[in-house]
């Protein structure tokens, strides 16, 4: 739709009775402006299908207008080159104001991805986490001396690069856009972000509060759009040096394409998943139900680390599957504005059509159906936690990347067999497994092929453990001092000492 008519900010009162002021325009140099052909898309409510509002369309224009502000605050400010203190000051400012405007982030984000509060207050909360821990960084980013002999003096310095391309994705809006801006800007780079079609609306809001927390104009951009317009002019834009992604394997591929096609722009990408969830006989079986339920329920399925494969061993499998399915049935799926939900929606019309295909897609494939598999209710995007058993390897239900609240469920007899069923991916995301013995779980976790390995535990995450895939899960890591290697570079620095002038 265009029109030069849509304000810039809209009042929006939440299901909860919370009332607050929605930006609708691009964020561009500190400033929020409609787009140069005043094109806007509707953004939907996901649990009620409704119409939430209108935002601003960023296209080749506006993305130009976002890249040559950024471009001016690295070349121009002392943003990159000021005390990195002053930088950490600006990141813990930001992560106090995430914290006072808690209520109100956690609700756009249930309004606008349709997960549950409960989820949507964990995000705030890792959200403003990350922000200080990244803060914590600023000042200790820093190269080191290399003794080379006397005749010389030589050091290295880590330097920003300067203009980022930060595309994030729809399951985790600001979350994601945390673990983008945080390390970005500690290091004294430069961004445009673009934030996901379906769900612009928190970033959006963000950027009141990088405003109030002193960031200066043009060190973030943030503009909506769509992959294949917007984001694919910030892959192909030759001032944006550095790109960092978040999404799906097949963009991924696309998005690397593009910056070889562009200027060799630096990459980092975190991608998707199909990850498995490991139960051996002498685990505890209460808590590993209750960690199977926020390995493939938490976030309504949509988790790129999603433990979607379950492998429990024999002997205790029955006794598994009947807590698993109790767990289950005392999981409230529906209204994420309802304090007693666990899975709210799904995020999109599209992402509900493809969960229901690989159901069916299961079933056709001679899977069982042990429990769900359908949709709940005739409005919204709801649909029932669903286990498929009497699964083999081959099943695509099995192979491929769901991203809902889809399991399926094998039993197994030795580790061996269950480290080359866990391994047998085209990913490595993620891995899960639940024992008792300290000496299988170290033993277990080096055998499996996956960035990240959770014992004992789930979808736990901290700001100071990286997080990133094998294979075809990405390349890079999001968190810890990982994080920061991926927006700054090397410079070497080697001086000849002359000793007849000393």
């Amino acid at each position: 739709m265009v029109t030069d008519e849509y304000p810039l900010t809209v009042h929006i009162k939440l299901p909860n009775g919370v009332e607050y002021d929605q930006p609708t325009g691009l964020f561009i140099n500190g400033e929020f402006t409609k787009s140069k052909q005043g094109k806007t898309f509707e953004v939907v409510s996901p649990s009620t299908e409704e119409i939430v509002c209108s935002v601003y369309e960023a296209l080749e224009e506006d993305v130009n207008a976002a890249v040559d502000a950024a471009e001016n605050a690295f070349k121009n400010t002392e943003w990159a080159t000021q005390d990195p203190s002053v930088r950490g000051r600006c990141l813990l400012k930001l992560a106090d104001l995430v914290e006072q405007h808690a209520e109100v982030l956690a609700g756009i984000e249930s309004l606008d991805n349709g997960k549950s509060l409960f989820c949507s207050r964990g995000d705030v909360a890792l959200c403003s986490a990350y922000f200080r821990s990244c803060a914590g960084y600023a000042d200790k980013v820093d190269g080191r001396i290399i003794d080379t002999g006397s005749n010389h003096l030589s050091y290295t310095r880590r330097e920003p690069i300067g203009v980022c391309g930060q595309i994030i994705p729809w399951n985790f809006p600001l979350l994601m856009a945390s673990w983008k801006l945080g390390p970005c800007l500690a290091t004294g780079n430069v961004t445009v972000l673009k934030t996901a079609e379906s769900t612009p609306l928190s970033a959006l809001y963000l950027c009141n509060l990088l405003n109030e927390a002193g960031f200066p104009p043009g060190v973030v951009n943030i503009i909506s759009g769509f992959g294949k317009t917007t984001g694919d002019v910030i892959a192909l834009h030759p001032k944006v040096r550095k790109l960092a992604f978040t999404g799906s394997t097949a963009t991924g591929r696309h998005i690397m394409k593009r910056a070889a096609e562009s200027n060799l722009k630096k990459v980092t990408l975190e991608l998707g998943g199909k990850s498995p969830n490991i139960i051996f006989n002498d685990a505890d079986i209460a808590k590993a139900a209750q960690n199977m339920i926020i390995g493939i329920f938490y976030n309504s399925g949509e988790v790129c680390c999603a433990g979607s494969r379950i492998y429990c061993q024999s002997g205790i499998y029955d006794e598994l599957l009947v807590e698993f399915k109790k767990a289950i049935a005392n999981l409230k799926v529906g209204d994420p504005f309802d304090e007693t939900t666990f899975q709210g929606s799904q995020t999109s019309q599209l992402q509900l059509d493809r969960i229901l295909n690989y159901i069916d897609v299961g079933k056709k494939e001679g899977a069982q159906l042990i429990t769900g598999g359908e949709r709940i209710g005739g409005k919204g995007y709801f649909i029932k936690p669903t286990i498929f058993g009497n699964v083999h390897e081959e099943m695509r239900i099995v192979k491929e990347e769901i991203f809902g609240p889809v399991v399926t469920i094998t039993k197994f007899e030795t580790v061996d067999e269950v480290i080359e069923l866990a391994n047998n991916s085209e990913y490595g995301l993620a891995a899960g497994l639940h024992t008792e013995d300290i000496n299988k779980a170290i033993d277990v976790s080096n055998r499996l092929k996956a960035g990240t390995v959770w014992v004992n535990t789930y979808n736990d995450f901290h700001s100071s453990v990286p997080f990133g895939g094998y294979a075809q899960s990405g390349i890079g890591r999001e968190m810890g001092i990982e994080a920061f290697d991926n927006y700054t570079q090397v410079k070497a620095v080697r001086i000849k000492i002359d000793k007849k002038k000393a």
